[in-house]
């Protein structure tokens, strides 16, 4: 299995953990935020389907194109985003050959200024260490704002798996 491979099988095994957590939050309190500096709960769910669009971007560009996202109000509608995205992604990194993954470089851009560059492989399993992080930032507000966390890895206080 190469590196791309691997990616692919990685991704496929995190999405439905991310969508468990993202559907294991409470509907009417995505304003919910445990410190005055965090981004509320609507606003990593925005940042995680964002992220997931910019990978598509990414592959179908090669580039991305990144405005911060306007914070969620629904949590299925981007559930279903998310998933979408991400099984696009996943065809679009099947579809690229190993040159292509190891070596195309993709500048990140912040208002049309690039502020980070990588290759495709390295910008995707950026995005999606990024993605895990945000993920656990998220599954630490859901108990807080009066939902049960959902087995990720393995059990949870709420969730045998």
């Amino acid at each position: 299995m190469n590196n791309r491979e691997f990616f692919i099988q990685r991704l496929q095994a995190e999405t439905p953990a991310m969508l468990k957590v993202i559907r294991a939050l409470p509907a009417g309190k995505l304003d919910y935020r445990p410190h005055p500096r965090s981004r509320s709960a609507g606003e990593l769910v925005a940042v995680l389907a964002a992220e997931a669009a910019a990978c598509v971007e990414m592959c179908a560009k090669g580039e991305i194109n990144w405005a911060e996202p306007q914070a969620a109000t629904a949590t299925e509608q981007a559930a279903v985003d998310y998933e979408r995205c991400q099984k696009e992604f996943a065809d679009l990194v099947r579809k690229a050959d190993d040159a292509t993954w190891d070596n195309k470089k993709v500048p990140l851009l912040m208002g049309g200024q690039k502020v980070h560059e990588g290759t495709l492989s390295g910008l995707s399993w950026e995005m999606l260490f990024d993605a895990v992080h945000h993920r656990g930032q998220l599954s630490t507000y859901i108990r807080p704002m009066g939902g049960k966390v959902p087995s990720i890895y393995g059990p949870s206080a709420d969730d045998a798996g």
